[in-house]
């Protein structure tokens, strides 16, 4: 028999409103930016007012959890779909403020005209027409009554009907009598059925992640101060790309301001590296990984519950427990030293703008790793070598590019060994063996695109080497990088369009180098033999065509270190597809060296 795993009640959006004020039904997002337009308020409201539907809510009941004194807490509904419309209620209906894009706290004030029947966003303009009632929120929310709203507005606009203004005001009144209808799931699903249920009925098909259903717990549950750690998430990911936003807090939020949240995180107001600018995933990821020692962000929102997973009851000593461990996880993740050590163990790896990251989940396991191990002590650089040698060898292998979360709880296990030195060499052994070096990454370098991660960790490897970009005697790959410079054809790419090969021929990870723009633009679609036939005269004392080297030595150095067979000095279109095969296994010898040096 299959048990029913949801009801669905019919609410009176003012009966639905005060279970909101009364916190009987949690808005979890009340303090994130409201992603609505006032427009899209104006709008509801008018639908509620000609008697539209605007679609059903759905809320999941927290499980009722045993107290320390014996008894049980009757859980919450946590609303998790529907938060932009409530929250546009609530603040439309009950005066409530929002937070704006800016993390401003705003009033959004709708306005309505009884004559036309029309709703509008309240402006200067607006306010001062009398035709207008600027705030409906006084009339809906019954802070004014029908009688006197309908003189007010006379007393103003004296040769208006007052039949009309009356059955409008009513007519308005009554938006708090229209019902909405509400899905209550049922307290003991797990996440895994919620999300399902939730993709299956959620008409707009959006994608609900177990990371928003954990940020909706952490953000209903203030008796552990949830809204602040939620706030202290979030308000961390926002500094990390936008420093200025630091005195919005310290203005907008005193409240927050005052915990031992935000001076933590306010070393960020002057910090411009962008270099890991983490999402609240990211967050939850690592913290989730290190502090519990699990991967599945299911399992937080069940240990943040309480649940006992032995007798599978909730039980309030496991919630407060849960939470102050993810709050104690949290102060690591944002303290400074921590943060800026990492990502300059990243940086020297090669790896020095965002744009080269091409696994947000093989940085965010590295992070996790570093603070472990800092945690368990021992010698600073050996730890900078082993999250250095993971991060690379989880990209290598696209450790995190299946199942990310599984593979991360496997891999946060392993962090609690008594020496990770075993675990990164037993890996090795058995993922990065000779046979790998020799042929399996050769293989896995005959692929197109300059988004491939193989293509940046090569590319990380020449600036870790501090190579010079192709026939550059001294800009380096560094640089060129830092400052967007060009990805060049190594076969220019319209010689091979003409002779017609594909785009995922033409665009090779073989065939792409770093090189100046100046020296890029000059070659434009000569074939190899051609301009390195100038690169060749300009180092017997010929003019300087193509950059500045002006020795044969230089110019064979500079082929090495861009991993460029010398046979390419001679080649033309014929012989591309031989150079591809050549400079792949030096591509894939020099990242060995790399990996090894690291």
């Amino acid at each position: 028999m299959t048990i029913q795993k949801y009801e669905v009640n019919q609410y009176m959006i003012g009966s639905l409103l005060s279970k909101v004020r009364e916190g009987e039904i949690a808005i979890p997002e009340i303090q994130r930016p409201f992603v609505w337009d006032a427009s899209q308020v104006r709008d509801l409201l008018d639908s509620l007012y000609k008697g539209y539907p605007i679609g059903y809510l759905i809320a999941w009941r927290n499980p009722d959890i045993k107290l320390k004194d014996g008894g049980f807490a009757q859980g919450r509904m946590i609303l998790i779909d529907g938060q932009q419309r409530v929250t546009a209620l609530a603040a439309a209906v009950l005066g409530h403020q929002v937070v704006n894009k800016d993390y401003r706290k705003v009033h959004i004030r709708i306005a309505f005209n009884p004559i036309k029947e029309e709703f509008k966003v309240a402006d200067a303009a607006i306010v001062k027409d009398t035709a207008w009632i600027p705030d409906v929120s006084t009339i809906i929310g019954g802070q004014v009554g029908l009688l006197k709203a309908v003189r007010d507005y006379q007393k103003v606009n004296p040769n208006v009907e007052e039949e009309k203004i009356e059955n409008a005001l009513t007519a308005l009144g009554d938006v708090a009598k229209k019902q909405v209808g509400l899905i209550e799931l049922a307290h003991e699903l797990d996440i895994e059925t919620v999300t399902e249920i939730f993709i299956r009925i959620n008409s707009k098909g959006t994608v609900l992640s177990q990371a928003d259903f954990v940020m909706s717990k952490i953000a209903a549950d203030s008796k552990y101060g949830g809204p602040s750690l939620r706030k202290a998430i979030d308000y961390f990911c926002h500094l990390s790309v936008e420093p200025g936003f630091h005195a919005q807090i310290k203005e907008n939020d005193p409240e927050f301001a005052a915990t031992d949240y935000f001076p933590r995180m306010a070393w960020l107001k002057g910090d411009n590296e962008n270099l890991y600018d983490p999402s609240y995933v990211d967050v939850l990821r690592v913290t989730f990984g290190i502090e519990f020692g699990r991967g599945k962000l299911s399992d937080l929102v069940s240990l943040l519950s309480g649940r006992n997973f032995v007798t599978k009851q909730y039980e309030e000593d496991i919630s407060e427990a849960s939470f102050l461990k993810l709050s104690e996880g949290v102060f690591q993740y944002i303290n400074e030293t921590n943060f800026k050590r990492f990502v300059i163990i990243i940086k020297s790896a090669g790896f020095i703008v965002n744009s080269m990251v091409r696994s947000q989940n093989a940085l965010n396991f590295a992070y996790a790793l570093y603070l472990g191990l800092r945690r368990k002590g021992g010698n600073e650089a050996l730890i900078e070598k082993l999250v250095r040698r993971w991060f690379v060898l989880s990209i290598l292998t696209g450790r995190f590019s299946g199942a990310a979360e599984s593979q991360f709880e496997k891999d946060i296990r392993l962090v609690n060994e008594p020496d990770f030195s075993e675990v990164l060499a037993r890996t090795e052994q058995a993922e990065l063996s000779d046979a790998y070096w020799e042929f399996g990454l050769v293989q896995s370098l005959e692929v197109s695109a300059t988004s491939h991660p193989l293509f940046w960790v090569f590319v990380a490897a020449q600036i870790k080497a501090n190579d010079k970009g192709l026939l550059s005697s001294d800009v380096t790959v560094g640089q060129l990088v830092a400052h967007l410079g060009d990805v060049h054809h190594i076969f220019p790419r319209k010689m091979l369009k003409d002779a017609g090969k594909s785009r995922s021929e033409y665009n090779q990870i073989a065939n792409y180098v770093y090189t100046q723009d100046s020296i890029n633009i000059k070659i434009g679609s000569k074939s190899p033999h051609v301009y390195f036939a100038k690169v060749l005269s300009q180092c017997n004392g010929g003019p300087l065509t193509y950059g500045a080297i002006n020795t044969e030595q230089l110019l064979r150095e500079n082929l090495t270190a861009n991993c460029l067979p010398e046979a390419t000095l001679s080649m033309g279109i014929a012989d591309y597809a031989e150079f591809l095969r050549q400079r792949r296994i030096l591509m894939a010898e020099k990242i060995r060296a790399y990996y090894f040096g690291l």
